[in-house]
């Protein structure tokens, strides 16, 4: 990959981070920061990858047509599965991805944090 198309996914990724607190849903500041990061470095990687897959699937849907004879069901759902989001990551895509935690929704709710040595 190109040092070009590396620093504009990096740009955009800290772009993102730093101009979207509002999608930083979290209690605490270290919490907050962490997901940033997160979010940021996860971006990092997702947003490059993403533009491969749209690339690969562009060029091998009209390839399939090609080959089949002119199938465009086809060609339509290599397309479809190759440019469907998520386009990049967010606090809820990354939570999607690690699974529901009960012991962070139980200390949310509760206003406290949980005792974990007794």
């Amino acid at each position: 990959m190109s040092k070009q198309l590396k620093l504009a996914a990096g740009v955009l990724a800290v772009s993102f981070a730093i101009l979207s607190p509002g999608l930083l849903k979290a209690d605490d500041v270290i919490e907050k920061a962490g997901v940033g990061v997160g979010v940021t470095v996860g971006n990092m990687w997702v947003l490059p990858a993403k533009l491969i897959s749209m690339s690969m699937g562009a060029v091998s849907g009209a390839l399939s047509f090609v080959v089949t004879g002119g199938n465009a069901d086809l060609t339509k759902q290599i397309w479809r599965d190759t440019s469907q989001g998520p386009y990049m990551v967010t606090p809820d895509v990354a939570r999607m991805g690690v699974g529901q935690r009960p012991e962070l929704d139980e200390k949310k709710e509760s206003g406290t944090q949980p005792n974990s040595t007794q």
